[in-house]
C-alpha cells in the first residue's frame, strides 16, 4: 500500500479494511491502524473507538464539500476559481466551530 503523503500517525478505516495483512503493513511503517474488527473475527483486536468516531466527522465534512463543489462547477471551469470556491466552502463549514470558543 503506497501512500502519496507524509507518513501519518494513524489510519482511520472502516471494517472493510480489517485484515491482518493490512494491519501488519501499517504497523511495519509506524502507522497505528484504527480499524474496528469485523463481527466474525475470532480474536479480539483493540480499537480506539473515540478516534474512529472522528472518521464519521471527516466523511460528513467531505460530503458537504462535495455538495459545494457541485455549485462551483456550474460557474467557472478554471482550476484557480474552483479551488477558491472550495476554500470559501471550507471556511463556511469550519468557522462556526472556532468562533466564540474560549
Amino acid at each position: 500500500m503506497d501512500l502519496p503523503v507524509v507518513t501519518p500517525r494513524r489510519l482511520l478505516a472502516d471494517k472493510g479494511y480489517d485484515s491482518d495483512r493490512i494491519r501488519e503493513n501499517l504497523l511495519f511503517r509506524g502507522i497505528l491502524p484504527v480499524i474496528p474488527p469485523r463481527s466474525n473475527r475470532t480474536e479480539d483486536i483493540p480499537c480506539d473507538f473515540r478516534r474512529y468516531r472522528d472518521r464519521n466527522r471527516i466523511e460528513r465534512m467531505f460530503n458537504k464539500l462535495k455538495q459545494f463543489r457541485r455549485i462551483a462547477t456550474r460557474y467557472d471551469k478554471t482550476r484557480k476559481s474552483f479551488l477558491a470556491f472550495l476554500n470559501l466552502a471550507a471556511v463556511k463549514l469550519w468557522l462556526p466551530s472556532f468562533v466564540n470558543r474560549t
